[in-house]
């Protein structure tokens, strides 16, 4: 199994029942004018500072402007050992008009 798609209610439960991490792979001045709750901005800076600190067992929620980009960074996750990476579908754009 590689990366799962997952819908903003079930990133939402997972957050809620889990210890998941966030990553928010848009460009940081997107990410400071708003972001989900706990993310972290993800960009070639410091992917390799995450990989090598974050725990590997956790979910790994990812999420971009519209879920198109976040696939591909679930895939890279899941391929360097990130067993539970998840996509948002509809990304941060869908999310924030259900805040």
């Amino acid at each position: 199994m590689t990366y799962q798609s997952i819908s903003i209610e079930e990133a939402e439960a997972m957050l809620a029942s889990e210890d998941a991490t966030v990553l928010d792979i848009r460009d940081p001045q997107s990410f400071a004018a708003g972001s989900i709750e706990q993310a972290i901005n993800v960009s070639n800076d410091n992917v390799d500072a995450i990989v090598a600190s974050t725990d590997k067992n956790k979910p790994l929620i990812i999420y971009c402007y519209h879920g198109n980009t976040s696939k591909a960074a679930a895939d890279y996750f899941y391929q360097v050992g990130f067993k539970r990476s998840y996509s948002v579908n509809g990304g941060y754009e869908l999310w924030k008009l259900k805040l």
